[in-house]
């Protein structure tokens, strides 16, 4: 499990355009990492909208921000289409990303267990150490929170 101050995984996912994107590309100014679990449902939606909204506002403070769930690129664009999502969104396709941020989990509803992402977002400093990390994120407020944590590094 990674904690505050460990420094975060370098790891690779899938742009909406099939291509790579590695995380330490990134690096060199802070970034937002968001873990969802699908596209297209109402949380998942509401938190890509509230981070869209705020996309001007991470831009101002140079925080980059990054959506990730195990959904193929092709259903992150449809989904960034629909909504007009100005956030980009990647691709875990075989989970090795989601298992080195220790955001698949068992879960369970209606007594039936089943393995998924956990809703959390790590703030990663221009150094590449998490600064924030948030689990069992309610999405209500949770975009202001990152933005106002994210302003805070400086």
């Amino acid at each position: 499990m990674l904690n505050e101050g460990d420094a975060a995984p370098d790891a690779t996912l899938q742009t909406i355009d099939g291509g790579e994107i590695k995380l330490s590309s990134l690096m060199g100014r802070p970034l937002v990492l968001y873990f969802y679990p699908k596209d297209d449902t109402a949380g998942c939606t509401r938190e890509a909208q509230d981070f869209s909204a705020l996309a001007g506002d991470f831009e101002k403070a140079g925080v980059a921000i990054l959506g990730v769930s195990r959904d193929t690129p092709a259903k992150h664009g449809k989904f960034i289409a629909k909504y007009d999502l100005r956030i980009p969104l990647a691709t875990d396709a075989d989970g090795s990303v989601t298992e080195a941020f220790g955001t698949w989990i068992e879960k369970s509803l209606y007594g039936r267990k089943y393995m998924g992402i956990d809703r959390a977002t790590f703030l990663i400093d221009r150094d590449g150490r998490i600064a924030r990390i948030w689990r069992k994120v309610k999405v209500s407020g949770h975009a202001e929170q990152v933005l106002a944590a994210a302003r805070a590094l400086g």
